[in-house]
């Protein structure tokens, strides 16, 4: 159902994107499509916030990645400064 609902909204080629987990309880394949389709979309210049707890999905597609600490972003990191140890300090209100 998601990956019916990404498509149909895709369709129009957006501007702009919000996807909040958009991979939440999908399987690897539908996951996969879910993120070649955002990926598309970027790819035709559409901007996207993309909020997820799964940090695998944020390095895998973010050019820029906000870590956020106590409801307050600690830190703006881009593609070639993404390091989970680093992440985890920051989002632990560390210093990176």
């Amino acid at each position: 159902m998601q990956r019916l609902l990404l498509a149909r909204e895709l369709e129009e080629g957006p501007r702009a994107i919000v996807a909040m987990s958009p991979t939440r309880g999908l399987d690897v394949g539908a996951a996969a499509a879910v993120h070649r389709a955002l990926l598309d979309a970027r790819g035709r210049g559409a901007a996207t916030l993309l909020i997820s707890e799964d940090l695998d999905e944020l390095m895998a597609l973010a050019d820029r990645l906000a870590v956020m600490h106590d409801g307050r972003i600690s830190a703006v990191l881009v593609r070639g400064e993404f390091d989970r140890p680093r992440i985890g300090l920051l989002m632990a209100g560390g210093v990176a």
